[in-house]
């Protein structure tokens, strides 16, 4: 079964891409990628944190339907969407999205697709924070389907490193990609109730754990840097930190611990360069799961809402 999606999902991808280009709106609307740009740094400028939010956002995405924008769609009477679903209740940054489109829609109606929108607001977001500017394919379309039930596949905090693989395998990405685009990490927090079951786990370092102990007995919801070292700084001071048992979630500390993932954790802490190239490329690959292109699909006017139809 794993081997016919696989090959589904390559068989189809060529055919994708062919409908997708870097500049797609060059002539649609020009200015698209500036006004995204100029929304986000608003943003950012009020809140870096916004980073990992979008990261985040874009990683749950593309990893439940493709990158098809289906996360922004709320929940109607009767009808819950991908929003209501357990791993997407501390997802941030619709705001922001809202924002860009509201921009877009008076700059070109109807032009700009919502999944391009969180595409490329991140790729922005994770530059402005240091991280690598890179260009990205854009064309994709919205999605017509939002059900929550299609988010439990998403890998959670405490999942160990095969298990993990598993998911990033059948969405097309390989283990090194899956360590590269966790190290998305050193600008993400977390908050207590992902990680409580671990404050006495033996590698999970003391001081820190001490830390995390009185951070949580004085606020159950208080948020908590997954990078203890630059936490608002696009680097690879995140393998470092794990390196060092200093791994908040028990996936991170296990991306240090497992023997198939360690070696590469080592080459990025040593590296900073090598992972920022990295991230790069597996951002652009993850951006390409599952798009939508052509007349799949639709261009939203609202990204929480789907087009009306007759």
């Amino acid at each position: 079964m794993k081997f016919t999606i696989l090959f589904f999902f390559f068989l189809l991808l060529p055919f994708a891409l062919a409908d997708m280009r870097v500049g797609f709106y060059s002539s649609s609307c020009p200015r698209a990628e500036d006004i995204i740009r100029q929304v986000v740094q608003k943003h950012f400028n009020q809140d870096r944190s916004i980073t990992g939010g979008l990261l985040r956002m874009h990683f749950h995405d593309c990893f439940v339907k493709g990158c098809d924008a289906s996360i922004l769609i709320d929940s109607t009477k009767g009808k819950p969407s991908e929003k209501t679903a357990s791993p997407n209740l501390t997802v941030r940054g619709y705001k922001m999205i809202d924002d860009i489109k509201r921009s877009l829609e008076q700059a070109c109606p109807s032009t700009v697709s919502c999944a391009d929108i969180i595409t490329l607001a991140t790729r922005d977001a994770v530059a402005m924070a240091g991280g690598p500017r890179y260009n990205i394919a854009t064309g994709r379309r919205d999605g017509l389907v939002s059900n929550p039930s299609d988010a439990d596949k998403l890998p959670g905090p405490n999942s160990h490193v095969s298990d993990a693989m598993e998911i990033f395998t059948l969405n097309g990405m390989t283990l090194n990609e899956m360590v590269t685009l966790l190290g998305a990490h050193t600008v993400g927090f977390t908050h207590c109730n992902f990680f409580s079951d671990r404050l006495n786990d033996t590698n999970l370092d003391i001081d820190l754990a001490a830390k995390l102990k009185k951070t949580c007995a004085k606020n159950n919801a208080s948020p908590v840097f997954l990078d203890q070292s630059t936490p608002f700084v696009f680097d690879n001071q995140f393998y470092k930190q794990i390196l060092l048992k200093r791994g908040v979630l028990f996936i991170d500390s296990q991306l240090a611990l497992d023997p198939s993932s360690r070696g590469l954790v080592s080459t990025f802490a040593s590296n900073g360069d090598n992972f920022q190239q990295r991230f790069a490329d597996a951002m652009i690959k993850m951006g390409n799961i599952g798009v939508l292109v052509n007349n799949d699909g639709e261009i939203r006017n609202n990204c929480r809402v789907f087009n009306r139809r007759s």
